[in-house]
């Protein structure tokens, strides 16, 4: 009588223990993804890396300067031009230009350095950022009144800190990439700049000239891809050969 009960007792306790392992897998799995298949990347070799350079343009007239009221803080006495679209002789400022595609399963480590953001004059410098993921960002206030940092994430978590005249800096990381991010300040509505997240080192911001460089990529096909906060993005392909130094020249107009 006793074996007779013992067998289902043994049965169902044996289920129970294959269920909670099939789910303890599962709950790992989800925890932990599976690594990308594909065997790793080759090392970047040093003496056949490539360059991609040139000049991003606005095509049309260039439109006039917004001012900005700046009175509802005594303290704020910085350049009251708007940043939304710097043009200057026909090129196009603040333009974030990165490798989108092409790099296939190779990973960076983020940067050791921080990428630095000043408050100073009431404006965010620089207005347009590039880090990588996991790179650490300081955020400094230089001016003499109170500002408040607000990050607007969408793939990353949003967080929003006061920080006092010479405060010691803020100090945060992101852990997913994200094109243009806004970083605004809720105390004085003109402040707004732009983060961006990527998960390779291959990007750079194109200066008061239109200008940019992308140094130190392998051989390979790459979609270059070009993003203004108002006009959106542009996308071009390129083919780079061993120690290839190709120019990328391209225009937006305004929509």
């Amino acid at each position: 009588m006793r074996l007779k009960l013992f067998v289902p007792l043994f049965v169902l306790l044996l289920s129970f223990c294959v269920f909670t392992a099939c789910n303890q897998q599962k709950s790992d799995e989800q925890s932990h993804p599976a690594a990308p298949s594909g065997p790793p990347a080759a090392p970047i070799d040093p003496v056949t890396v490539a360059s991609a350079s040139g000049t991003v343009h606005f095509d049309g007239v260039a439109p006039a300067t917004v001012p900005i009221d700046m009175s509802n803080d005594p303290a704020c006495k910085g350049d009251n031009k708007a940043e939304t679209l710097v043009v200057k002789d026909g090129k196009l400022a603040n333009v974030f230009v990165y490798v989108k595609d092409g790099l296939g399963n190779r990973v960076f480590a983020a940067a050791a350095n921080a990428m630095t953001i000043d408050q100073t004059g009431c404006r965010y410098q620089p207005h347009v950022a590039g880090l990588l993921v996991g790179q650490k960002l300081e955020i400094k206030n230089d001016d003499p009144t109170e500002h408040n940092v607000h990050a607007i994430g969408v793939q990353n978590t949003q967080w929003n800190e006061s920080q006092m005249p010479k405060a010691v800096p803020i100090e945060k990381s992101f852990d997913h990439p994200e094109i243009m991010l806004p970083i605004k300040c809720n105390q004085h509505p003109w402040m707004k700049m732009y983060v961006n997240v990527v998960a390779n080192p291959f990007y750079a911001v194109t200066g008061p000239d239109g200008k940019f460089e992308i140094n130190g990529l392998p051989p390979g096909d790459y979609t270059i891809a070009f993003v203004q906060e108002k006009l959106g993005e542009q996308d071009q392909k390129i083919t780079l050969g061993a120690k290839d130094k190709k120019t990328l020249d391209i225009s937006f107009k305004e929509q």
